[in-house]
């Protein structure tokens, strides 16, 4: 897996998939081993779906694929969702890939930031991306790994604990004689 600078919120969030093979399902996806994958099992398009507990920013996505062993299961155009909820999510990137070898990172949006330095990040509580499409018009779909990456201001938020109390009336409380 690549270092890369911006605050992986991955493990913040329910994972789920919308169809798998038994034995590759969307523990594979998080596991960090580039010798699973999450193989799709149904109709196009598929789908990856992650809920978080709180609205989140969230600013690019990493995927691994690998089109040298994965042929026409590699996906070729992916659409990305975000949204409050499953029922009312928007698109808000669609992304093209030409035979994919190894992780690819790209901004979630597409909108540029008011500094005009790089791209707004998209807050949601749901994030779902869509496999519109495979190479060589495949059916199924392979992803070796995929990661949920914050905006650069929020690093000083990883590893902590996020449901921690902090008011004063609960910090007055907190311990027992």
């Amino acid at each position: 897996m690549p270092v890369l600078p911006w605050p992986d919120i991955s493990s913040r969030a329910k994972w789920s998939v919308s169809s798998f093979k038994f034995g590759f399902g969307a523990e594979c996806l998080l596991d960090g081993d580039p010798d699973t994958f999450w193989h799709s099992d149904g109709p196009q398009p598929h789908f990856i779906t992650v809920e978080f507990p709180r609205k989140m920013a969230i600013q690019k996505i990493s995927i691994h694929l690998n089109f040298p062993l994965d042929d026409s299961y590699t996906p070729s155009t992916l659409a990305i969702r975000a949204g409050t909820g499953p029922s009312d999510l928007q698109d808000v990137r669609v992304v093209t890939l030409d035979k994919p070898d190894g992780w690819i990172t790209f901004d979630v949006s597409s909108e540029p930031s008011e500094d005009g330095d790089g791209l707004n990040p998209v807050h949601a509580y749901v994030l779902q991306i869509i496999i519109a499409a495979n190479h060589m018009s495949g059916k199924d779909t392979h992803v070796r790994g995929l990661r949920i990456l914050g905006p650069l201001e929020d690093n000083n938020l990883v590893g902590e604990d996020h449901f921690l109390f902090q008011s004063p009336a609960y910090k007055m409380y907190e311990t027992l004689r």
